[in-house]
This record gives structure tokens, C-alpha cells and sequence, in this order.
């Protein structure tokens, strides 16, 4: 049964929140009017209503909550106003089983993709217990997606946003996985923390990702052998190259190879590829993604007018390369999937920090900077279905 109490009384039960644990009722009294105060599900629940606009109150009130180790929302329960405040918990709680028991999935998943890009090599069909030989394959892969992720994990600790561990997504693509992705609860405190936040991932990311390339750049390619030559002339799958990835092949004087059919590059430069693509596609200014953080932390409202034209330009994209440059609708799905999932990152909206203050120039330095940073990763056919 759920204690109720009245506005100035301690709760009944001592391990159980209590109103004294939240801010000074008068303090909330000054925006919000109180009638009544319980604690529901271990959280501390305000009846009553605003003596001030809704979104001005939870501005004013936002703060103090936070403070006092609370995360409060601004709600209606049963036509009432209510202010719903619950503990924030920020760490770990527990050992994270669902993030170790997909990581290590994840581990396996690339390990055997790893050894296809190393086949005949290493030949997973023949010998399954060979594929630990691909693990610097799966390090690379692991190494940016992981770095990308806690760089958001971090800055999210750094302005005490609560966020997950990341969980890692094991698939069977051609790269042995869908990537890795954080959960961020509760309100952004406002866009300082909104652009930090989304902007660590991107540039973390790049990080682990020049460093793999480098060291891919400098490990021996894959020969390949005439039969599976023969095969690629009638089918596969060919990567592009990213203007960024070219740049350091040739800042470091190490071939790409891409004029040699009877060699590739070593499989530890694709996880650098990897790498390069996910900030392209984090970076596309929409919605939830990276991209749409950092923008509705530059451009405030605004955001909303240029998000609504990414779809169209990913439309666009697709129709272009397939008219007019004659790419089959395999090749050229991956970007009408991306704007049918843009157009509901769109719909879906941005996030909305808590208070609006002005970021800063050096903060909108680095945001166009890493906007130019992405374009750098961009590949007009990252795949392409050779038939």
C-alpha cells in the first residue's frame, strides 16, 4: 500500500523515499501549487498544479530536483497535474549480464566473419576452431564500436544523465554485427550537455578508428586466390572507399589495393571501414542519432527544418545513383532504407533539453567540425551488389 503523507510530514516507513528527501516543499510551492504528496513506487509524486506555464515550472523546479538525487516529470494522472520525481541512479547496478552475454556474442559473430575475410587462410568450414585466428578482425571491429560507445557513456557520467553500458548487436553481416548502442534515460539538463554528449561518440570514435586504419594500413593484404578472382568477376560484394580512408593510405604510403584483384586489404583496415561508415550514419543530422543531438544543441528549434530535408536528400541519393548511375536497387536500397528510417527519426522528434542556453562558439567550432569530419566518411555506394 502506497504511503500518503501531507506537504511538511516524513514518511511512515524510514527505508522508503520520503517528501523531506526532495526539494523544500516551499521551494516547489513557488511554481507548483501542492494539495497532496505520496510516494508511489518508490518515487515521490506531487499533486497539485502550476502556478506558471508547465514547461516554465519544470525549468525552474528541474535543478533543485536534481539536487536532492531526484528526476522529476511534469504529467497529468486521472485529469490531475502531478510531478512525478524518480531516483536517479546513476553506474551500474548489478553485474550488466545483457551486456556481457551480447558482447560476447558479438565476439564470436565477427571471429567468424573475420575469417571469411581471411579465407582460404583461415578456413572456418574446414576447421571451426581456426576462427580465433581472426581476432584481429573482431579487435578492430570491437575497438571502434566500443570506443564510439563510451564515449557517449562518458560525457554522459560527466553531466550526470543517466546511461546504460553499451549493448553490442550480434548479426551475421558481412562485418559480424548491427554495431553497439547506449540507453540514455531520462531529460538532457540542457544543450551544453545535449551537444557534449552526442558529439563524444563521433569523435572517440574516429579516434580508435585513424589509429586501426593506420595499423591495418601497415599489416600484409590478403592474397587472393584465381578461383575466388573468377567468382568476384560474377558476384559479391565490392566496399567503397571513404575520402578519409584514402587520405590516410596515402598519408602513411601504404597501397588500398583497389587495382588488384589478387589482393586485398588486410581485414584489420575494414574494421577502420567500419568504423568510418557508423560515424557517416551517426552523424546524419536527425532525430535520435548523433547528428540530430548535435544539431538541435547548434540550431535550437531549427533543427526540426532541416531534418525534415534528410530524407528527401537520401531519397535523392538513391534515385540518382540508380537513373543515372546505373546501380542496381541492391546497391542502392541502403539509402532508401536510410530515408524511410529518417523520416521516422523525424516524426519521432529530437530531444529536449531541460533549459536552453546559448552553447558557445567553441562548442559550434567543433560541432562543424565533426559535421565536416563526417562528410570525410561519406561513400556514395558503401556496398556495392556485383551480379
Amino acid at each position: 500500500m502506497d504511503d500518503v503523507e501531507s506537504p511538511g510530514f516524513g514518511s511512515s516507513r524510514a527505508e522508503r523515499p520520503s517528501v523531506t528527501d526532495g526539494p523544500p516543499l516551499e521551494q516547489i510551492e513557488s511554481v507548483f501549487s501542492i494539495y497532496e504528496v505520496r510516494v508511489e513506487d518508490e518515487q515521490l509524486v506531487y499533486y497539485g498544479d502550476p502556478r506558471v506555464h508547465p514547461e516554465q515550472a519544470m525549468q525552474e523546479l528541474w535543478p533543485a530536483f536534481r539536487k536532492a538525487g531526484y528526476e522529476p516529470q511534469l504529467t497529468t494522472k486521472y485529469g490531475e497535474y502531478v510531478i512525478v520525481a524518480k531516483p536517479v541512479s546513476l553506474g551500474i547496478n548489478g553485474i550488466p549480464w545483457t551486456n556481457i552475454i551480447l558482447f560476447v556474442a558479438t565476439v564470436f559473430s565477427t571471429l567468424l566473419v573475420g575469417a571469411l575475410w581471411w579465407y582460404p587462410s583461415i578456413d572456418p568450414f574446414a576447421n571451426p576452431l581456426e576462427i580465433v585466428h581472426a581476432w584481429p578482425f573482431s579487435l578492430a571491429i570491437l575497438s571502434v564500436l566500443g570506443i564510439h560507445e563510451l564515449g557517449h557513456y562518458v560525457m554522459s557520467r560527466y553531466h550526470e544523465v543517466d546511461a546504460s553500458l553499451p549493448y553490442f548487436l550480434p548479426v551475421p553481416t558481412i562485418i559480424g554485427t548491427m554495431g553497439a548502442v547506449i540507453k540514455l534515460n531520462g531529460r538532457m539538463p540542457n544543450r551544453k550537455a545535449l551537444f557534449d554528449i552526442g558529439v563524444a561518440g563521433p569523435l572517440a570514435g574516429l579516434v580508435a578508428t585513424i589509429i586501426v586504419a593506420v595499423i591495418g594500413l601497415h599489416l600484409p593484404p590478403v592474397t587472393v586466390p584465381e578461383s575466388l578472382v573468377q567468382e568476384s568477376n560474377t558476384g559479391g560484394v565490392r566496399l567503397g572507399i571513404p575520402p578519409l580512408l584514402e587520405l590516410l593510405a596515402t598519408a602513411v604510403d601504404q597501397p588500398l589495393y583497389g587495382d588488384d584483384p589478387t589482393r586485398n586489404i588486410n581485414p584489420v583496415v575494414i574494421g577502420a571501414w567500419v568504423g568510418m561508415f557508423v560515424t557517416f550514419l551517426n552523424l546524419i543530422p536527425v532525430g535520435q542519432l548523433d547528428g540530430g543531438h548535435i544539431l538541435r544543441a547548434m540550431a535550437g528549434e531549427f533543427h526540426e527544418t532541416i531534418g525534415a530535408l534528410v530524407p528527401a536528400v537520401l531519397f535523392g541519393l538513391a534515385a540518382y545513383l540508380y537513373y543515372i548511375g546505373g546501380y542496381g536497387l541492391q546497391t542502392v536500397f541502403i539509402w532508401v532504407f536510410w530515408g524511410l528510417l529518417a523520416m521516422v527519426l523525424a516524426s519521432a522528434g529530437a530531444a529536449h533539453p531541460v533549459t536552453e542556453e546559448e552553447l558557445g562558439t567553441s562548442r559550434v567550432v567543433i560541432g562543424l567540425i565533426t559535421f565536416g569530419l563526417g562528410l570525410l566518411c561519406f561513400m556514395p555506394v558503401p556496398l556495392e551488389v556485383i551480379q
